[in-house]
């Protein structure tokens, strides 16, 4: 007994509705809430290449906009934190006509590879992007050893 072709495809719509209603709600836990805006997609910020280069570790996030005085970078063990906050400042006399670039505070951290050496770390930030060099830790270099 063949099934007319209507039919067959008529017992899986309920399936592709269910999965379609499920895809969106499952959509909604790749989002993120940040204050003062409505649900944006996720993603971090700031964002950073970080790249070994055998003898230190180096990091470079985008930061357009901000000023040294702005942030605030920790180093503890093999954790870095890097913190800041953008502000908008209008000039005395002025009116805001339109305002897109509100204030916001951000905090971003890392578990690095290894640990890194605090004291002879080294941060520049020049054109927006802000670049740490971290030298690593004696313990984290390999040693040769010899075989007596």
């Amino acid at each position: 007994m063949w099934m007319r072709r209507h039919d067959f495809e008529s017992l899986f719509e309920p399936m592709h509705f269910f999965r379609t209603r499920l895809g969106h709600v499952l959509d909604e836990f790749d989002r993120v809430y940040t204050h003062g805006t409505p649900w944006q997609a996720a993603g971090n910020y700031p964002k950073t290449n970080m790249v070994d280069t055998g003898e230190t570790l180096e990091i470079v996030a985008e930061l357009p906009g901000l000023q040294k005085e702005d942030l605030a970078i920790k180093i503890q063990g093999n954790y870095l934190a890097i913190s800041g906050k953008s502000s908008n400042t209008v000039p005395e006399g002025y009116s805001i006509q339109r305002s897109e670039r509100g204030e916001k505070s951000f905090s971003r951290s890392f578990t690095l590879p290894y640990e890194v050496n605090s004291e002879k770390a080294t941060a520049s930030l020049k054109d927006g992007l802000l670049k740490l060099t971290l030298p690593k830790s004696e313990a984290a270099k390999p040693r040769q050893i010899t075989i007596n």
